[in-house]
């Protein structure tokens, strides 16, 4: 057994077995959550090379610093799926596995055997997670769909940047990494169905078989962005309102906008409640906006968007970003600077909440980790193990499916793992 066999996971999900199948990041970021709780996480990657993921951005050693965080936790089992030899072990696999997750194109399981429909009529309580660009029905279920598709086709990049210029992107991979919580709710959401209904597969058939009743999560990397769009769709139908980009600000909700400081910096400021407007502007020195009846409530405010963002801006332009942050946190205005990673990795708000965990690489260095959200009482996440090595996992899993060792040395001889 590897070290990491020997330690034992703790936390909520301790006990629940899943089965990762897919790269990159909405599938990998799902299972990442599960196995930071406590969940064995087994991640069928190809012997060649694995998850591309391990090569993309900053490399130490020739893998990818990302690769630290996101596989976390997770045991590597190397297979050629397109080896029918490897498919049966990935059912095996699959048939014990509390919860499956996957985001290839829709087809591609069911080409290797490891279809939804296929194994559940083996495992009626098979939970499978599928995430996709577009999901597994409709008419463009089989286009590759990636995350910037669907903040796209979602709705989120209309709405961002400025109104005199093409959308832009956050510069992050939202669409994946929003599709993958919600692919995680739904996995908890469908295994308390499961518990509730009979529980585990007890891996007996026909009469003797005893099961919760599982089922599929389909999680579409579009619908995930376009459930985050707050009121487009009554807007638009009840009113015809077409929401535009409106830059930093918050649009129909005033004073909520980004403004810079004499000194350079970045922040924002919300200013949009009620009795916060009325202490925002008696802090910036204008009693005459604070006491205006007319600006009293945010319907009153909206038309008179650019005279409020003017008054702030003005102030804000003889303020540094220190000055300005101590007055309206004073006045009880919620107030930030836009942070970069170095101002995170320094700030007593980050440290107090211990948001960064202090890990080695197997070479010795040392390396920061974003810690894990979010934070239970009793049952809080671990990081047990960063990313593992290629394959590091193979005979730990191939000896607990009962493989000997030389079926596995003619595994590897037959390049199946």
């Amino acid at each position: 057994m590897t070290e990491h066999a020997q330690k034992k996971l703790t936390g909520p999900l301790a006990g629940i077995k899943v089965l990762e199948l897919g790269t990159l990041i909405a599938g990998p970021f799902c299972a990442r959550m599960l196995a930071e709780f406590g969940a064995e996480v087994i991640k069928i990657e190809s012997p060649d090379g694995g998850d591309p993921i391990r090569q993309w951005r900053v490399l130490k050693d020739g893998t990818s610093l990302w690769w630290s965080v996101q596989a976390r936790n997770k045991k590597s089992l190397t297979l050629n799926l397109k080896q029918t030899q490897a498919q049966v072990i990935a059912r095996r696999l699959a048939l014990d596995a509390d919860i499956i997750i996957e985001n290839y194109r829709p087809g591609v399981l069911e080409k290797w055997q490891l279809g939804y429909d296929s194994l559940k009529e083996v495992n009626p309580a098979t939970i499978m997670v599928r995430l996709s660009g577009y999901g597994q029905t409709g008419p463009m279920k089989d286009l590759p769909g990636f995350g910037a598709i669907g903040e796209s086709m979602g709705g989120l990049r209309y709405v961002s940047g400025h109104p005199d210029r093409p959308p832009v992107r956050v510069g992050i991979s939202i669409g994946d990494s929003v599709a993958a919580l919600h692919g995680v709710i739904g996995a908890m959401m469908a295994l308390r169905h499961r518990d509730a209904t009979g529980g585990r597969w007890n891996g007996q058939q026909g009469a003797d078989c005893v099961a919760g009743q599982g089922q599929m999560v389909d999680v579409a990397l579009y619908e995930s962005v376009f459930n985050l769009m707050e009121s487009l769709v009554p807007e638009f139908d009840h009113a015809g309102i077409v929401r535009e980009r409106t830059g930093g600000a918050l649009p129909g909700i005033v004073p909520s906008n980004t403004y810079t400081t004499g000194d350079g910096e970045n922040i924002v400021i919300a200013g949009n409640g009620d009795a916060i407007f009325k202490r925002l502007m008696m802090a910036i020195g204008r009693e005459d906006m604070a006491n205006d009846s007319g600006l009293a409530r945010n319907d009153g405010r909206v038309p008179r968007t650019v005279e409020i963002d003017t008054a702030i801006s003005d102030w804000c332009q003889q303020q540094t970003i220190d000055s300005a942050l101590q007055l309206l946190q004073a006045a009880d205005v919620p107030v930030g600077k836009i942070y970069s990673v170095r101002d995170m990795m320094s700030d007593p708000q980050f440290l107090a909440r211990n948001m960064f965990e202090q890990h080695v690489f197997a070479d010795g260095t040392p390396v920061k980790l974003p810690a894990i959200s979010p934070k239970l009482s009793e049952t809080p996440g671990h990081t047990n193990w960063l990313g593992p090595k290629l394959g590091q996992h193979n005979r730990e899993v191939l000896q607990q499916l009962g493989y000997s060792e030389s079926q596995i040395a003619q595994l590897e001889h037959d390049k199946i793992v």
